[in-house]
């Protein structure tokens, strides 16, 4: 499938029409679900009226924006009118909300088509998308293995070409993730940058919406439609957002670059280590200053992460009890008896267990020993982050400590699934934006991701160093033998 760009010229010179685009999509979507099981719901009717309208705007002489006329595929935890969003929850199932999010208001008001709601893991809780309530997505590369999570299935369509580009969520590297262990380009903006309104939230904190691409013009190019200051949402920032990819340029000149001491080291899969140093190696060639820089406190993201955010998915989740919507237990004896069998019955194993540890941590004579201190060390993380981009201006690691592990190999283990994130959470509880890119493959074929991690606000240099890279490479370009 061609990028935004070109299918933007084919649509403008009238080589395609929209709902040619559309139509091949949903056509590669019927071929390939019965294997991939990206999406949880897919719109057909609603994709081919959205590419009507932009076929006409077209056949009228209006001018388009880039993204008009584009396949888009979206995380099922974003609210979205009249279509259902069940964050691939057995709670949520027969929920259609009422209003759209903020995001994919933005992304109607400019034409985009979108194809179809993704899978997840239930609530976005978890690294393999094998917690949803529906099914288990497939990784393109090896159906046989996950695609990461818990955007898994974003990140499946758009390796698929089931969708030109996609949006996920990333609370602790749910869009890093599985751009990695799928080959594709995904990137986790500055907190605030895009609005949360209408997505469902897991640990509001953390959570943050961001782009799937194939290329990072295509990312750039989305990240520039969705980000922007939203009312509607407290922790929104007041910022300019500028055109993105007007920073895809081929040199690094004068650019520093840290590699994070603390993610070599134990754990890391010597295949995935040797595959980043390549890719740093790269990036020097291109002229980048290329230096060492110890982040010490790093080590702790995950045991912070895992207080923070069930603490605040306890406080999240409370909301469904069987009253108001969603799913409600049947022939309940009493109140609390409805309350308890819905949450028993709608919510799945590693739901429950979050929610349990967050109660725990936020409990009287626990607070202060759990949650207060996870803060705290959160803020000595962020330190870090700081003294870091004093000395350098971006930031690099492996993206995830190996690559896409077997369907079920580690669903009996939560502890080994977690430390699937380890190189990620940092990010998210720093507040910064980072993006994985594919650096290339290992020996089974799967592919391996470098993380780029920017200062507050920096999405400009991640994506010039980013761009750079991908232009003097070519693993961008590789695709899963998909039929």
């Amino acid at each position: 499938m061609a990028s935004i760009r070109e299918l933007h010229q084919q649509l403008i010179t009238k080589q395609r029409s929209s709902v040619e685009i559309t139509q091949a999509a949903l056509d590669r979507i019927q071929a390939l679900e019965p294997t991939i099981h990206s999406f949880l719901h897919v719109t057909p009717e609603y994709a081919l009226e959205m590419a009507q309208q932009v076929d006409g705007k077209i056949a009228a002489g209006e001018d388009i924006g880039l993204l008009a006329g584009i396949p888009i595929a979206i995380k099922d935890n974003m609210c979205t009118k009249g279509i259902p969003t069940t964050c691939a929850s057995r709670i949520l199932e027969n929920f259609v909300p009422p209003y759209e999010s903020t995001v994919t208001q933005k992304l109607k008001d400019m034409g985009a088509v979108m194809v179809g709601k993704a899978n997840l893991d239930e609530f976005a809780m978890g690294s393999s998308t094998e917690t949803s309530a529906y099914q288990v997505t497939a990784n393109p590369w090896d159906v046989s293995r996950v695609p990461g999570g818990s955007s898994g299935g974003s990140a499946a369509a758009v390796a698929a070409e089931e969708a030109v580009v996609s949006l996920g969520s990333d609370t602790g590297g749910s869009i890093r993730l599985p751009a990695s262990y799928c080959g594709i380009v995904g990137m986790k903006p500055t907190y605030g940058l895009v609005s949360r309104y209408g997505l469902v939230a897991y640990a509001s904190s953390l959570d943050q919406i961001g782009p799937f691409s194939r290329s990072v013009e295509d990312a750039a190019i989305l990240l520039s439609a969705i980000a922007g200051y939203d009312p509607n949402d407290a922790t929104s920032l007041k910022v300019e957002i500028p055109d993105y990819t007007q920073f895809l340029t081929p040199n690094l000149k004068g650019i520093k670059i840290g590699i994070i001491t603390e993610t070599f080291g134990e754990g890391l899969d010597p295949v995935v280590a040797e595959t980043v140093n390549n890719a740093i190696a790269q990036l020097k060639s291109l002229g980048a200053e290329i230096q060492e820089i110890s982040c010490p406190r790093f080590r702790y993201g995950l045991p912070t992460y895992y207080i923070i955010a069930p603490s605040e998915a306890s406080a999240n989740l409370a909301r469904y009890d069987g009253v108001k919507y969603g799913f409600r237990s049947e022939n309940p004896d009493n109140l609390l008896s409805m309350y308890k069998k819905t949450r028993a019955m709608g919510f799945g194993a590693e739901v429950k267990r979050r929610i349990m540890l967050g109660t725990y941590a936020l409990s009287a004579g626990y607070y202060d020993a759990y949650y207060l201190k996870a803060q705290k060390v959160r803020t000595l993380i962020k330190e870090d982050f700081e003294n870091a981009f004093e000395k350098v201006d971006i930031l690099v690691s492996p993206t995830a400590p190996t690559t896409a592990f077997k369907i079920g190999e580690k669903t009996a283990d939560p502890l080994t699934m977690y430390l699937s994130d380890l190189m990620t959470i940092p990010v998210n509880l720093a507040g910064l934006p980072g993006m994985s890119i594919p650096c290339g493959f290992d020996d089974n074929g799967m592919p391996i991701g470098l993380q780029l991690i920017g200062n507050v606000l920096r999405e400009d240099r991640i994506f010039q160093v980013a761009s750079a890279y991908e232009q003097s490479t070519e693993w961008h370009k590789q695709k899963p033998a998909l039929s």
